[in-house]
């Protein structure tokens, strides 16, 4: 299972999800550009210490990704999600796609998903922040696939 933040705008949001990968074993691919430039510096103070421990694949586009990725359905987290997480099954393979804090993914990339869940709020809630987004989808995939580390 993989991670995917797809141009990611939020330097803390993907630094604490470059963080979530490192400490359950996750390997996490960007799609760039991103909306802040990625430095070693910022993004080590944005993950603190755990950097070193992400492994991570960065694209120069969502073409390049798609020609790179490994193999595995494509899961995107989306508040337009036709199934809820409740609802939802995973596969040790997913690449779970997370979108840009500010506009979400395109057209192109929903039309591209084998999958698309929404974690179920309440009336009136807008949506999550993507880093919690990303733990609770994570979360469940890990428990569903037996995926846990240790």
């Amino acid at each position: 299972m993989r991670l995917v933040l797809y141009q990611p705008d939020i330097p803390q949001n993907a630094g604490t999800i470059l963080r979530l990968a490192a400490c359950l074993g996750v390997g996490v691919d960007v799609i760039e550009p991103c909306g802040f430039v990625w430095s070693e510096g910022r993004m080590r103070r944005a993950g603190m210490d755990y950097l070193e421990f992400a492994a991570v694949r960065r694209h120069s586009s969502w073409d390049a990704f798609l020609a790179a990725r490994e193999p595995g359905r494509l899961v995107l987290a989306t508040t337009k999600g036709a199934v809820t997480l409740p609802d939802a099954r995973f596969d040790a393979e997913d690449h779970l796609i997370l979108g840009r804090e500010s506009a979400g993914v395109p057209d192109d990339v929903h039309a591209a998903a084998d999958l698309a869940v929404k974690v179920p709020m309440v009336a009136g809630a807008r949506s999550l922040n993507v880093a919690v987004s990303a733990g609770i989808l994570l979360s469940e995939g890990l428990r569903q696939t037996g995926g846990w580390p240790g």
